[in-house]
């Protein structure tokens, strides 16, 4: 079987017609959670490019692998997605966006060639790479924000276009008076972008992955990662016109989000993302462009179904959509992604999977509660490998696929460092106390914000939108205290171990002694006799009575 792990990037999980959104038209996404399964609870392990996907790649929490914000390096030797499904025989190939960075440092310090094939996937976590762009070409006073090179400004630059950076002035910007107008700027956000459609970000990696599919031998994992709906928020014709203002919800927020605030939320609620996406004018300009960007992932999404159909490949190939965080797009008082709203850190997640035993889940939705890093788990398993459970932090989601109901975690762990941010300058606190800490049981969320803070708590039931912070008052005492415990118990978790597994220690224990390391013994008889064959029987030689007689 073969596995094709499309992500999307800052794709929030209700912006699909599948999940309820009343205007939206994905057709696509609905497709395969009609083929499949759609898991309605899943999160992010981090609220963040960077980290969020090395966590998808790694399956382990954020502060096991330690990459924790974009740019931060994901440690040399890092067990990747690729080091497991390679050892079952399946090859795994980037097409798109990782958002990675290599340690260089710990590359040279171990003599790794980045040309070698071993320094080569050290580099690019772990994959091997078809194409790999990051989509973010934006270039100031002091150079290119990313200092790769781009493959789709090489393309656009082969289909015409005459520019140094093509992706910022044409695949990015729309024209207003004969001037680029930029979609850095909220205002230019309902321009079409200035480029043939087919030519766009998204179509290009979707040719992109058609091409890796027609030549690829398999089994195989195809990571496609799509930059889009990510910002900047432009899009081509016609994709620029489908949405309007009256597409556009009433944002979530309330004033009691502001009355009292925790001050790590109000630092964040100040800041000049937030401060943006508080003017309803750029709400009503951005979010039809959101929409229309991911209405363009949706017909590209179906170009690869029905390249899957037509070379036959469907009924052996695994399909994962989902994305690494979501968008706040003005609710909660808030732009970007960052804190743990859901419109943050929940992520959509449909899985088809061909296998038959699969066929009584199809079409239908499990709200069990889903971590990002239980992907990794599920391709090994999936590809017939054993699941590391000493190194992958997931869990198998393969149960809940084929209709089982499987003992499952009570709650699900996300984390964020902003330590990199301006937020933490203005709350006052240290790099290393810059870190936020979700856990939520379903029903009752609770953030804990290092640096002596109090902590934030919500109850979805009561209060499914999130606006009223329960740990202003006194009354939640003990659902603190019980989240805190959670909390407590996954910090204590064994994370580290990984060079050996349970099976090995397991195995391992009392090979000593049949080796010869006997301390401890009395007089022998302790242990079997077969222990203590090679200290019994005559001296070979003696030497301890000539010693007596040269020192009488």
């Amino acid at each position: 079987m073969n596995i094709l792990f499309i992500m999307y990037d800052q794709l929030r999980f209700d912006y699909l017609s599948c999940a309820g959104h009343p205007h939206m038209d994905t057709p696509h996404f609905d497709r395969v959670a009609k083929m499949g399964m759609r898991f309605t609870n899943a999160h992010t392990q981090s609220p963040v490019c960077g980290a969020s996907r090395m966590s998808f790649y790694t399956g382990r929490y954020a502060s096991s692998h330690g990459a924790q914000w974009n740019g931060f390096p994901l440690r040399i030797g890092e067990h990747t997605l690729g080091d497991h499904l390679r050892s079952t025989g399946m090859g795994c190939w980037l097409i798109g966006k990782t958002h990675m960075k290599v340690d260089a440092e710990g590359m040279a310090r171990l003599g790794l060639a980045p040309d070698s094939i071993v320094g080569a996937r050290q580099a690019e976590c772990g994959f091997d790479v078809w194409v790999r762009d990051d989509g973010l070409w934006g270039e100031g006073p002091d150079g290119f924000y990313d200092e790769k090179r781009s493959p789709y400004n090489e393309f656009l630059n082969s289909k015409g276009y005459e520019s140094t950076n093509p992706w910022a002035d044409f695949a990015n910007a729309g024209v207003k008076d004969g001037e680029k107008a930029s979609g850095w700027m909220f205002d230019n956000a309902d321009q079409p972008a200035n480029i043939r459609e087919e030519d766009s970000e998204t179509p290009w990696l979707t040719l992109r992955a058609i091409d890796f599919i027609d030549q690829a031998e398999g089994p195989w994992c195809a990571h496609v990662s799509y930059i889009k709906p990510h910002w900047p928020y432009i899009v081509p014709a016609p994709y620029h016109a489908m949405y309007g203002a009256d597409h556009v919800p009433e944002a979530m927020r309330d004033d009691r989000e502001r009355e009292d605030a925790h001050p790590v939320y109000a630092a964040f609620m100040g800041n000049k993302i937030a401060a943006a996406f508080q003017q309803e004018e750029v709400r009503q300009k951005v979010i039809p462009a959101y929409m229309g960007l991911i209405k363009q992932c949706d017909d590209q999404l179906g170009r690869l179904l029905d390249h899957l159909e037509a070379t036959d490949q469907m009924d052996k190939t695994m399909i994962v959509l989902t994305s690494d965080h979501g968008d706040y797009l003005g609710d909660h008082w808030l732009g970007e992604k960052d804190l743990f709203h859901a419109q943050s850190v929940k992520i959509p997640m449909i899985i088809y999977d061909p296998r038959a035993e699969a066929d009584v889940t199809r079409g239908t939705a499990c709200d069990a509660l889903i971590e990002a890093i239980d992907l990794a788990p599920t391709f090994v398993a999936a590809a017939g490998g054993t699941i590391a459970d000493h190194i992958l932090e997931g869990r198998n989601l393969r149960p809940w696929l084929h209709g089982e109901t499987p003992e499952w975690r009570d709650v699900c762990i996300s984390e964020y460092d902003y330590s990199s941010t301006p937020m933490r300058d203005v709350v006052g606190v240290s790099n290393r106390d810059a870190r936020l800490f979700m856990v939520f049981d379903g029903r009752f969320k609770l953030i804990h914000a290092e640096g002596g803070f109090r902590p934030m708590l919500f109850d979805l039931k009561n209060d499914p939108s999130e606006f009223v912070d329960l740990a202003k008052a006194d009354a939640h005492g003990d659902e603190i205290a019980r989240l805190y415990d959670h909390l407590a118990r996954w910090g204590r978790r064994m994370s580290q171990r990984v060079t050996r597994s349970d099976a090995d220690i397991d195995s391992s224990r009392g090979k000593s002694g049949r080796r010869g390391i006997l301390p401890f013994l009395k007089d022998g008889t302790e242990v079997p006799e077969a222990l203590t064959k090679a200290y019994r029987g005559p001296a070979k030689q003696t030497f301890v009575a000539q010693s007596q007689k040269k020192d009488g």
